[in-house]
């Protein structure tokens, strides 16, 4: 026997294992959505997925940053989802208690930087409150360019730092 007979052998054997595999796999779970449910109801500790009203969960479910124009504190279209499923994801997990981190590139001074981070934290606080979210239940901080989250000077570097970051206390 040929190498080559002996590849194209190996080969064809592992394109049956698969197809095989993937077929058991479909007649296991009905859909894709029933095989996710499966993992999610799982309590975090036998699966990759987080546990239910855990800070993992949120960010995976609903996303916990929100991004900003420069020199830009309102929150533009293209986040109203992120909001929209914090406050729902909150909404149901309403004693879960948490704090808005607002940051900013390090371009201006630290004082202009300051209040910018704390205008973002407040925003992204006032668009939660407008879905329904209690204000009591926020607090906002800013860092301003004192913490950021990307070092550089290029315009990548200063585009993720201008950011609010919310985290379940």
């Amino acid at each position: 026997m040929s190498i080559k007979e002996l590849l194209n052998g190996k080969l064809l054997s592992c394109a049956a294992m698969l197809a095989v595999v993937m077929s058991l796999n479909a007649c296991h779970h009905e859909s894709e959505e029933e095989m996710y449910d499966d993992l999610y109801n799982a309590d975090g500790r036998d699966t990759n997925m987080p546990a239910p009203g855990s800070a993992g969960e949120f960010a995976l479910i609903a996303g916990d940053r929100v991004y900003y124009g420069f020199d830009l504190y309102n929150i533009t279209p293209e986040y109203k989802d992120i909001i929209s499923n914090e406050a729902q994801f909150l909404n149901t997990y309403d004693h879960k208690e948490l704090t808005i981190f607002g940051h900013c590139d390090k371009r201006g001074t630290q004082e202009y930087n300051l209040a910018l981070g704390m205008r973002r934290a407040n925003s992204h606080k006032n668009a939660l409150v407008a879905h329904g979210v209690d204000p009591t239940r926020i607090k906002t901080i800013s860092y301003g360019k004192e913490r950021p989250l990307v070092e550089g000077d290029s315009e990548r570097a200063y585009a993720q730092n201008r950011v609010t970051i919310v985290n379940l206390d």
